[in-house]
């Protein structure tokens, strides 16, 4: 866990959109603010430890998220009932990547099991009616050896030259290659899966009005006997 956590106000407000997604309410601002994101994770983490695994994933979740384990499913039918370990598995935020107008954000970091395995992890962050945030997608893998935090957490915003018209947030496919874009355009990632399940994760900020190459970009290894084909 962080040493110390970042305590931000949440921005208040409501909107008329899909629920479980954002449509802008008339006192949200539409700006990026990638350290309640911050926040949000510090919190998750802390809410596992004190409450259970699965079941703070089930609260931070939004009704459309989704996992790989390895397939992709929808990770409120996947948790519901699910026993919570004795001991939650520990994650600390490494790295933000925001939308200019802050209604999608992913993050990564470190995960670190009881049994001392370690590794990586990267998820998708959408931001809700009364500004606060749920989990759309999370994913993430084992690491050789442990992932050295940061002095500070780094953090990145879409340029905003990039912006488009306001669209509605979709929520992610479960298919193939499930994606999500923020609300203005300028962010983007996308998860790539074999027919073994082997997957690859992108994140992809627009520049200059294109997606050009990813940001950050990382290779799940193809999960021994498992198929992902349809």
């Amino acid at each position: 866990m962080m040493a110390a956590a970042l305590m931000l106000p949440a921005c208040s407000g409501s909107g008329g959109g899909r629920p479980g997604y954002p449509g802008y309410g008339r006192s949200l601002q539409p700006i990026a603010q990638p350290g309640q994101i911050v926040a949000a994770e510090i919190a998750f983490a802390q809410r596992a430890r004190e409450k259970g695994q699965w079941s703070a994933f089930r609260e931070y979740a939004a009704d459309d998220a989704i996992m790989f384990v390895p397939q992709v499913v929808n990770a409120q039918q996947w948790l519901k009932g699910r026993t919570d370990p004795p001991e939650s598995v520990r994650w600390q935020p490494h790295e933000i990547w925001s939308s200019c107008d802050g209604s999608l954000s992913v993050s990564y970091g470190a995960w670190q099991q009881p049994d001392n395995t370690t590794g990586w992890f990267t998820t998708a962050w959408v931001r809700q009616d009364d500004g606060s945030y749920r989990w759309v997608m999370d994913q993430g893998d084992d690491a050789a050896e442990p992932i050295a935090a940061p002095d500070i957490i780094a953090t990145h915003v879409a340029p905003c030259e990039g912006r488009e018209k306001p669209r509605a947030m979709q929520p992610p496919a479960h298919s193939d290659a499930p994606y999500g874009v923020s609300r203005d355009g300028t962010l983007r990632w996308d998860v790539l899966v074999a027919d073994d399940c082997a997957r690859t994760i992108n994140i992809r900020m627009k520049q200059d009005g294109d997606w050009g190459d990813p940001v950050f970009t990382r290779n799940i290894a193809a999960a021994g006997g498992e198929s992902c084909a349809a």
